[in-house]
Parts: C-alpha cells; structure tokens; sequence
C-alpha cells in the first residue's frame, strides 16, 4: 500500500518522510471483537494474546518519518511476564499494581522495531 501525500503540517519533516497510521475502523473493530471474545471464551486466561494481537495492528499500521513499525511480541512472552507482575502484586499486596501500566509500555516498546 502507497503512504498518501500529505500537505505540509504536523507530520511532515524536513527530510520529506511523513508519519501516519495506515488501519482502517472496519479492520479495528474485527480484530477488537475477537480479542473480546477470545477473551471471554478463555475466562481471561488468553487476555495477553488479545493484547498483543491489537498491539500488532496499531503498531503494525504506524509510520514514523518514512518508516514502518512492527510489532515482534508473542503472547508466550507476555504472558509470562503477566505471571511475575501477578505474583509481584501478591507479594506487595498490591503497591506493585500501581507499576503495571509502565511494565506493560516498556514491554510494548521492547518488542516494536523498524521494519525498514
């Protein structure tokens, strides 16, 4: 799929790359609904795989500067990680619960790379 041509503004650099998110609402929607419902079916236990099957199609459809994205995390991966967070917020009684959003985003950025 070509990138569009944009007009100078926000997204456009000096060096002639522009960034911009290539997914569609229709695509959105289908890969939310089965999340959800992988998840519900599962009783949550496959929630990291529902996780990282919408991180794939954000990060998956994002440019930045002229270069495309990929998303190279494994629900495996994240869901041995989502073990040890549990076991921390046991462990901490739940002080450690107030760190997971921050754990979740670096483990996000861990697994983005350029394609190109």
């Amino acid at each position: 799929m070509q990138p569009q041509t944009y007009a100078a503004g926000p997204n456009y650099y000096s060096n002639g790359a522009v960034s911009y998110f290539d997914g569609g609402l229709l695509s959105y929607i289908g890969w939310s609904l089965l999340g959800g419902l992988i998840t519900a079916v599962t009783f949550g236990i496959c929630y990291p795989w529902a996780l990282c099957m919408i991180y794939g199609w954000k990060i998956n459809h994002t440019v930045i500067e002229g270069r495309r994205l990929k998303f190279t995390g494994s629900a495996v991966s994240l869901f041995g990680h989502w073990l040890l967070w549990l076991f921390l917020c046991i462990i901490t009684l739940g002080i450690y619960s107030f760190w997971l959003r921050i754990e979740l985003e670096k483990w996000k950025v861990k697994n983005t790379t350029f394609v190109n």
